[in-house]
């Protein structure tokens, strides 16, 4: 049995009035990669953003229920955010490089929670590029602008941006969606590596995608957790008909 890296139990999520997370419990383990899918709306982004606290961010959010890493609760009002997601990661849809250099992008993070040698800054610069294969792609220009990376590039460096800081967990929405093919597959590629030392936890709205990076599925339909299993016997022998329906494409 792998040890589980995080779990929430009747984890709700609303805004406002609606409820759009219906009190799911999952467990979420170690260095395994965990896909979320269901259709548009359903609520799986929104249980995403809730395992870092992003959604604190959004006004009118709440949360009811817990989500626990180790013996703390996150939803504790008395938790550091900043802290939270230092240890969870989180990579969004499009590549959001910051307008700095590819080196500043990664040393920022860690700069931020006080790494001040220059020596030690080059080094997680160094492996967290090598970790996401970028290294030798931008090397020789470290000092140029991120937003002169392709987009493929630019999304491997926002993997790197999160990993600079030694998260455990690294939560991707959608991550390769507005890339093309290639780079899709290099992203998929990476995530495959990533996992012998990160939990991963992904949305995608690509069942192939899902079918071919992940160890274990969630399908979530209007917020709720239809089912969780491992993924071959979701995509081969689902339990629920509803789920069976969504990944033949009857609906969705």
């Amino acid at each position: 049995m792998s040890e589980i890296a995080l779990y929430t139990k009747d984890l709700s999520v609303y805004y406002g009035e609606k409820q759009a997370v219906k009190r799911v419990s999952m467990a979420f383990p170690s260095r395994q990669v965990i896909a979320l899918i269901g259709p548009s709306g359903c609520g799986k982004s929104t249980f995403l953003r809730s395992l870092n606290r992003m959604n604190d961010l959004i006004a009118g959010a709440r949360i009811e229920g817990e989500i626990w890493i180790g013996n703390d609760n996150i939803c504790d009002p008395q938790t550091d955010v900043v802290q939270l997601r230092q240890k969870i990661g989180m990579v969004w849809q499009r590549p959001n490089p910051f307008h700095k250099s590819i080196y500043e992008n990664i040393a920022f993070g860690p700069r931020y929670h006080g790494v001040r040698k220059r020596a030690e800054l080059d080094e997680i610069v160094e492996t967290t590029l090598r970790k996401t294969a970028l290294w030798d792609e931008v090397k020789d220009r470290l000092h140029q602008s991120a937003l002169s990376l392709s987009g493929g590039q630019q999304q491997r460096l926002c993997i790197a941006r999160s990993l600079a800081v030694k998260p455990s967990i690294l939560l991707m929405d959608e991550p390769a969606s507005a890339l093309d093919p290639i780079s899709t597959s290099k992203i998929e590629e990476l995530i495959a590596e990533l996992k012998k030392e990160y939990t991963i936890i992904i949305v995608t709205h690509n069942m192939h995608q899902a079918a071919r990076i992940s160890d274990k599925t969630g399908f979530f339909l209007l917020g709720d957790l239809i089912e969780y299993d491992d993924t071959q016997k979701i995509f081969t022998n689902p339990s629920k008909k509803s789920t069976d329906d969504y990944i033949s494409g009857r609906f969705g």
